[in-house]
């Protein structure tokens, strides 16, 4: 399935105990629908407060289901805050994680001296001009396969005794700011995969070069330090949406 939803209503896309999440509220629909208990699985789990059009989730069902009646069961239950966009059977071995191919993210800036309230659980809104031939340039030592170190938050240890080192590296295919016009400005990543808050970290950094507070050759640096604590802080994350997955057509 291909599901959109905005993530400033949620707390993340995980279950987690208490609180709304994107999953919890697909598979009390689903638990709903079919009397029976479905997890899904997604292509990325997203933080709390971003958002997703093109986000894909796996999930087992009876053959006798009918999806085009599933789709439109789901999107009145969840809808208008999540919906089903799409929905397909698959290759049984097909898995929304493990099978796709890379990720792309969007992140929106809105740069106007005024806010737009109509942007804004959508975009970052960021008063003083920003440089985006500068930030521009910085995207050529993102591109490639790096350790990600410097951008990405460690997962916490399971426990006193999980020593297993997490590796950053990530191959990130393409990176581009685009100027939309009317002072919005929409960055564009597509990588194999993302390790936690590095899109954002990486928006961050690039959003301090184009305010002049680095040098657009300071991004390489970065990468080669794998030193979190060099770059920028995170940008918020209601600028952030997972656009879309890319799958091989063998799997589908």
């Amino acid at each position: 399935m291909t599901i959109a939803y905005k993530g400033d209503e949620f707390h993340g896309f995980a279950t987690n105990p208490g609180v709304d999440t994107i999953a919890s509220t697909i598979e009390s629909a689903l638990a709903q629908i079919l009397q029976e208990q479905v997890q899904v699985t997604p292509a990325g789990r997203t933080d709390a407060g971003v958002h997703a059009w093109g986000q894909v989730i796996s999930l087992d069902l009876a053959d006798r289901v009918n999806l085009e009646v599933l789709m439109k069961q789901l999107n009145a239950l969840c809808g208008p805050s999540v919906v089903v966009r799409d929905a397909q059977w698959t290759d049984p071995d097909f898995h929304a994680r493990y099978s796709a191919l890379w990720r792309e993210y969007h992140y929106t800036v809105l740069n106007t001296p005024v806010s737009n309230p109509f942007m804004t659980e959508t975009a970052w809104h960021i008063t003083k001009p920003l440089k985006v031939r500068s930030m521009q340039l910085a995207c050529d030592a993102i591109i490639g396969n790096h350790d990600f170190s410097a951008f990405c938050r460690k997962p916490k240890p399971a426990d006193e005794f999980d020593t297993f080192e997490h590796s950053m590296r990530r191959s990130v295919m393409s990176a581009h700011w685009k100027d939309m016009g009317d002072g919005v400005l929409r960055f564009d990543i597509r990588a194999n995969a993302f390790c936690h808050q590095m899109v954002r970290a990486l928006v961050g950094t690039f959003i301090e070069i184009g305010l002049g507070k680095r040098p657009p050759s300071d991004m390489r640096g970065l990468v080669l330090s794998g030193d979190r604590s060099q770059a920028a802080p995170v940008a918020p994350p209601q600028g952030l949406c997972l656009w879309e997955v890319g799958f091989p057509a063998s799997a589908l």
